[in-house]
């Protein structure tokens, strides 16, 4: 059966088009209940008997709920009690527009064979399509759609023989829908009175989200907060430029201020400076917002002062804590400074806790404390709280009243005991929002058969390079090795040398399930104790993998270079490969080092070696910049996985080495790709740090006599380099730790919407990372367009397609920044096992910040990070005087500048299980009648970045 709907549109010539628009109707679409004798179906998903015993209902019956339903009853719906759910198709389209990640989720519900869920779709049904009746509003017929298809479901099972007693449930919030559900006969309930009403767990009424209108203020309590504007009204804000769009960005140190960036096309980024609860008005991290601009009169500069919100008190008076906000400041300093004058898109997600320490046991409501300082406490209702206690618990946040000084949200489960390691590993995926899920069957089905061997038909349109001297040199204990090389001498007097990369996207191909989880994960995360694979472990540590003595497939990329390492000839293939050594570092610089070794793989380094240098010199003194940022490296316990010995990385030449050959395929193929697909090509480019980012690192040089010149990459690079301190040989790696804070995120973009291809960082005009497809999804994108380039591959619609490829970029930044804080996070938590057991150790360090009531101490010896406060509660507090400008901090009579050499006490306090603390207390300089308050683990944590800047 055949509806069309015709219409006509407007062309930007001014004419109109006629569009007709087809729409089939069937009969033969399925129901999906296995107590249906009419309906042709091939397996059956709703069960009679998998039903949730209720006291509204206790017979068999099944649930139909609507579009607000699912949206924000999400939890719920996920439980494991909960089946025989059917899905309207009309609710998935709704959810599918209004909220991905629900729709994300309720699709994970549906393929869950042990949830029963079906889903119909009833606008394809000829007797359940429903058309718009005259006057009727969108909202109108998207209600009257799914009552008429519970309708129908309730009709047609009473069909069935053994369905006497079998009902058919629509879950509704709204009202109106309810009642003329029940008009037309149906049985309908609310989704709170439902879940009330199921006797086998009692604990899921916690789950339920509150109701739009239980989040409404009403007339009672005192109003904290501004009225949120209208969308209308901050669309024409926007228009007008009267408000400005952006995204709330939290201050993890103040949670009275936070910033929020704003992108306008073909203008400067502005950072708009937010500060004080009235004029943060209710915005959460990561929300898209509309902020007012305040008077220049009223612009301000960032705090200096680290403020922790410590819940709520009887005396608590918000106005002396913003107080403490307001200093006086050159005009230089002053930034922008707005009020969120309404929410434009809620970004929240379910956040990782505990929940607060309350004195009411009896008490339902309790506020809930985020892992994440940018988040505020959650004010939640639960009678699980004493079994709740000490346990690691995810939250969602379901709104924010206006008279409230927390938002509201409900419990989702529970995650664990807090400290345990599976527990606290757990939490940080999580938090980090990496996808740690087993690879499901459906990715699986695509890996390749076992035992695999390299067949005739994978040698077409590859080179044989199984004779060359290849090795690879990784850090201990790598099982993904995706790349190597080779170094050899040629008649003509010149070199070759080979980078030779993993062939990943052989394995993997465009648009299949394995292709799709690739992408979506976009790299792989190194945690200290695991590693999360981009890609199943049957490719990342065996078939992909340039293990030594077994044949691998690979695509490789070959220079002829004379003896200044001056490249002649580029060529790229693809290959096969027989790795004749997998080396770490430290035996790569063994051979290199060791006189009496002289085979073919030690003199192949030993070339490598040489050219290396050359090439580092030349970036060099091209203005590439060598910064630097203490990396640290856990000796792990084999059996019960604590760390037993904590130290920063030793770099050796040979990690140079073989930085300096990737960096040099990943410009030599960025050159490759752009040449041949100048609108579609995967590149990576490091934007120029604006001025101001300069501002503390310029500072810190002054403090110490010398000037630092910040106007191109080179001039800083020549400017660190001079900067060297008789005396005090570590200022130099300070300076360059301060640097690497200084610089803005290396980022993917698509050649085709951008027009700065600049990296910064390395000097290069083009770059893009070709040398690492086991762990980057960006580098199989990257094989995929060098073998089209080179003819060794053919190309497919999404490759050549830039929006595409700027969608993918975005998640792939988004994806890279994620696993760096996740790492980041596992260093930390670690870190916290190792100072648990050894009790209070003396260290030395270094001043890196001078902050309004702290010093950041870094301690070189654990690349440890942390700060040390001169203020304590409920005691008298010592005078401190803080020069901004400098900048430095008096406390009583001594002065701290940046980059004091001074002596801490350093120890684990886990009184706090939450946010156990690594305590740092001065030893020197002594302060007489000064003790200094501890400090916890997130602001004292071990710096884990990258040395490299893009390797």
């Amino acid at each position: 059966m055949l509806k069309s709907k015709t219409f006509v549109k407007k062309t930007r010539s001014g004419g109109v088009r006629k569009i007709v628009r087809e729409h089939y109707l069937r009969d033969d679409i399925w129901c999906g209940s296995e107590v249906c004798q009419s309906c042709p179906q091939d397996s059956t998903v709703l069960q009679r008997n998998a039903y949730m015993e209720s006291s509204l209902c206790s017979s068999p019956h099944y649930l139909i709920p609507d579009t607000n339903v699912v949206l924000h009853q999400i939890d719920i719906l996920e439980d494991p009690l909960i089946r025989n759910v059917i899905i309207l198709q009309t609710v998935l389209q709704e959810v599918r527009h209004r909220s991905a990640p629900v729709y994300k989720r309720i699709k994970d519900a549906i393929h869950n064979a042990e949830k029963h869920f079906y889903t119909f779709t009833n606008e394809h049904h000829r007797e359940t399509y429903v058309e718009q009746e005259q006057g009727e509003s969108a909202a109108e017929l998207h209600d009257r759609t799914i009552r008429v298809a519970a309708q129908w479901y309730t009709e047609h099972l009473k069909k069935a023989q053994t369905a006497e007693d079998l009902k058919v449930i629509l879950l509704t919030h709204d009202g109106k829908c309810k009642e003329k559900a029940e008009e037309i006969g149906l049985v309908s309930y609310n989704c709170e009175e439902y879940i009330k009403s199921l006797i086998a767990n009692p604990e899921l009424v916690d789950r339920l989200a509150l109701k739009s209108e239980e989040n409404n203020e009403s007339d009672r309590g005192k109003i904290l907060f501004p009225e949120h504007l209208p969308l209308s009204k901050i669309q024409a804000g926007i228009k007008s430029g009267r408000l400005l769009q952006g995204t709330f960005r939290a201050n993890r140190d103040n949670y009275l201020e936070a910033s929020v960036f704003v992108h306008r096309d073909g203008e400067e980024d502005v950072e708009v400076l937010i500060q004080g609860l009235r004029s943060l008005n209710r915005a959460v991290h990561q929300d898209v917002v509309a902020v007012e601009l305040l008077p220049k009169s009223e612009w301000a500069a960032p705090s200096s002062v680290v403020l922790e919100d410590e819940g709520p008190k009887e005396d608590e008076n918000e106005d002396e804590k913003e107080n403490i906000l307001k200093s006086v400041a050159s005009e230089k300093m002053l930034k922008p400074t707005g009020r969120v004058v309404g929410i434009i898109k809620r970004n929240w997600r379910p956040y990782c806790g505990m929940l607060s320490k309350s004195h009411i046991k009896e008490a339902t409501k309790h506020l809930f404390t985020p892992a994440d300082r940018r988040i505020p406490r959650i004010r939640i209702e639960t009678r699980q709280a004493s079994a709740l206690e000490g346990q690691r618990i995810i939250v969602a946040i379901d709104g924010w009243p206006k008279n409230s000084r927390y938002p509201n949200g409900h419990f989702v489960r529970n995650l664990g005991s807090a400290g345990d390691k599976g527990t606290e590993t757990e939490v940080l995926l999580l938090e980090h929002d990496v996808p740690h899920q087993a690879f499901s069957q459906a990715v699986l089905g695509f890996l390749p058969k076992m035992p695999w061997s390299i067949t005739e038909e994978d040698m077409k349109n590859r080179e044989d390079l199984r004779h060359l001297h290849v090795c690879s040199v990784d850090p201990p204990g790598c099982t993904d090795i995706d790349d190597a090389l080779h170094c050899k001498d040629l008649e003509n007097g010149n070199l070759e040398v080979g980078v030779h990369i993993a062939d990943v996207s052989h394995f993997i191909r465009p648009g299949n399930a394995l292709d799709q989880e690739s992408a979506s994960r976009g790299t792989t995360v190194y945690l200290c104790e695991r590693r999360i694979d981009m890609v199943p472990e049957l490719l990342s540590s065996n078939l992909c993998s340039l293990r030594s003595n077994v044949e691998r497939l690979a695509f490789s990329c070959i220079w002829e270079v004379n003896h200044n390492a001056e490249i002649v000839k580029t060529r790229f293939t693809k290959s096969v490969i027989n790795s004749k050594a997998s080396l770490t570092y430290a035996e790569a610089q063994m051979r290199i080092d060791d006189a009496s070794m002289n085979d073919e793989i030690t003199k192949s380094l030993r070339g490598l070696n040489r050219l290396a240098k050359i090439l580092k010199k030349k970036r060099i003194e091209n203005g590439a910049l060598t910064l630097s940022s203490p990396e640290v490296r856990f000796h792990i316990d084999s059996e019960t996985h604590d760390p037993i010995d904590m130290q920063t990385k030793e770099l050796k030449d040979t990690n140079s080495m073989v930085e300096e050959f990737m960096l040099l395929a990943n410009i030599s193929v960025a050159q490759k790709i752009y040449e041949e697909f100048p609108e579609f090509a995967l590149l990576r480019k490091h934007p120029a740090p604006p001025p101001s980012n300069y501002d503390i690192l310029v500072k810190a040089a002054k403090s110490k006599s010398f000037e630092l010149r910040t106007d191109s990459a080179k001039a800083l690079a020549d400017s660190l380099d001079a900067a060297r301190a008789q005396g005090f040989p570590y200022f130099n790696t300070l300076l360059r730790i301060l640097a690497t804070r200084c610089m803005m995120q290396a980022v993917y973009f698509c050649s085709g919407m951008d027009s700065d291809f600049h990296h910064y960082g390395l000097a290069s005009p083009i770059y893009t990372h070709f040398t690492s497809p086991i762990r980057r999804y960006a580098d199989i994108i990257v094989h995929r367009l060098l073998a089209a380039a080179i003819g060794a591959d053919s190309t497919y619609p999404d490759l050549m397609d830039k929006h595409k490829q700027a969608a993918l970029s975005n998640n792939l930044n988004y994806r890279h920044k994620m696993a760096q804080y996740a790492q980041r996070a596992s260093v930390a938590f670690h870190t916290q096992l190792f100072f648990k057991s050894r009790g209070i150790l003396n260290e030395e360090g270094f001043i890196l910040f001078v902050k309004k009531n702290a010093i950041v101490i870094l301690i070189p010896k654990y690349g440890l990070e942390g700060r040390v406060f001169f203020e304590n509660k409920d005691k008298n507090n010592p005078r401190l005087t803080f020069i901004e400008e400098i900048p430095a901090l008096t406390v009583e009579h001594h002065t701290f500048h940046l980059f004091d050499k001074v002596k801490v006490t350093i120890s684990l306090d886990s009184s706090n299980i939450q946010h156990q603390k690594i305590r740092m207390s001065l030893v020197e300089p002594v302060i007489p009648g000064v003790s200094v308050s501890p400090q916890s683990a997130q602001d004292c944590e071990p710096e884990a970045k990258k040395t490299k800047l893009d390797c």
